[in-house]
């Protein structure tokens, strides 16, 4: 392949992408704008028609805004890429820094922080416009920049390290330099699963201790149950960004810890809150964080000696807009790619998802009343104002969670099996 060829090939898939984006859009608006006036006959009784307007206009909202974010993506990698944006920064670096695996580093994390300042006027707005105008924000503007600012530094600690060690391995390992990067990014994330719960986690949120000892009993009774055991029942201080309700467990091995937001424990009901952890108990049960994790090692391990096909390719490197041929500048212009390629594999990486909250939702129908489950769901939509007619085929490119009446349909036959 020559470096035009690619270059038209890239460019092609990139505008491809992103016309296929704004159809997909086009339909969820459609969609949503035609059953907006009628709340969907299985919900009737428990949302009103207001709810549902406004679940319908917020979608609305957030869809257009990703069309335009993906108008500015596009341009963005443009630029960068073809438009030779990353070989001016390149060959501005190597006026000023000597040492070639201190500039690869330099290169990398600069393209990385330019993209997060000019992605973040998109980030205000969502959260101080968009998620404001519709009650959800909470977040103010002091705590935004402290966040950004304790995410930069984590990202620094944590991610420089990594940054110097893969650049040394690719350049100093030979040809099998991939296998061995391979093993320090399964390493890294690994570890990041047993520390993020007790020493990532509180730099963001306060995680205190469940202190209702009735709800505490309960639920400890239903771990015992199905056979879970964790370091202890957390609730977290969701209220402080969003009135948005979520729980989940997270952690790896010993450092495993149930963590409920405050706003999910004020909206349920103590049976609701069974129910909703039974789900998520699911995902552990049938082994499905495991069964991820271990998904993206097996990617990861395949896209990395994908790159190592390419690291003397010079028309990979000339197609994208570099003429200097560097292993930085290759595993930038890669993961810079990689997503352009891989966007139409979305549908299954979204149905796999799909089939594993099938999964969850029929572990909670065994172990609680799947009704209890229902009426959780209904108001987390309701809260979270939840699209519940979404467009068919926006949901399978996009949906990681099976589309509302047809997740409460399955339950309810589930409930009435059992």
């Amino acid at each position: 392949m020559t470096a035009s060829q690619f270059s038209a090939l890239f460019v092609a898939a990139l505008l491809s992408n992103a016309i296929i984006k704004w159809w997909l859009a086009f339909r969820q608006l459609s969609h949503v704008a035609a059953h907006r006036d009628q709340v969907p006959s299985a919900f009737q009784t428990q949302i009103d028609l207001a709810s549902h307007q406004k679940a319908a206009d917020y979608t609305s909202t957030l869809v257009k805004f990703s069309a335009l974010s993906v108008m500015f993506d596009t341009i963005l990698v443009l630029a960068f890429t073809v438009g030779g944006g990353i070989q001016c920064l390149d060959t501005a670096l190597t006026s000023m820094i000597a040492s070639p695996l201190l500039q690869g580093a330099a290169i990398i994390v600069l393209v990385m922080l330019l993209q997060s300042v000019l992605e973040m006027p998109f980030d205000l707005y969502r959260a101080f416009n968009i998620e404001a105008r519709f009650g959800f924000n909470k977040l103010t503007l002091k705590l935004y920049l402290l966040d950004a600012l304790k995410g930069m530094l984590l990202g620094a600690v944590l991610g420089l390290p990594l940054l110097f060690g893969v650049l040394w391995l690719m350049q100093s390992m030979g040809d099998l330099w991939w296998l061995y990067v391979w093993g320090v990014w399964v390493t890294f994330n690994l570890l990041l699963l047993f520390i993020y719960p007790t020493f990532i986690a509180p730099m963001f949120n306060k995680f205190e201790p469940m202190q209702d000892e009735a709800q505490k009993s309960r639920i400890e009774a239903l771990l015992a149950r199905c056979g879970f055991e964790s370091s202890g029942l957390f609730v977290m201080d969701g209220s402080k960004r969003s009135t948005h309700g979520n729980a989940y467990f997270t952690g790896f091995g010993k450092t495993k810890r149930i963590v409920f937001f405050d706003t999910l424990l004020q909206r349920l009901s103590p049976s609701e809150i069974d129910a909703v952890l039974a789900h998520e108990l699911g995902h552990f049960k049938h082994r499905h964080v495991i069964k991820r994790i271990g998904f993206t090692f097996a990617i990861s391990l395949g896209f990395l000696w994908v790159l190592a096909q390419l690291l003397n390719a010079e028309w990979f490197f000339q197609g994208l807009g570099v003429t200097t041929q560097t292993t930085a500048l290759a595993l930038l212009l890669f993961f810079m790619a990689m997503p352009v390629f891989t966007f139409l594999l979305h549908p299954l990486s979204s149905a796999y998802s799909r089939k594993h909250e099938f999964e969850a939702d029929a572990y909670a129908a065994q172990q609680t009343n799947a009704n209890e489950l229902v009426n959780a769901l209904v108001k987390l939509y309701q809260d979270n104002a939840k699209t519940l007619t979404p467009d068919p085929l926006y949901a399978t490119f996009y949906e990681s969670h099976p589309p509302a009446p047809i997740r409460i349909a399955h339950l309810q036959q589930l409930g009435a099996a059992k």
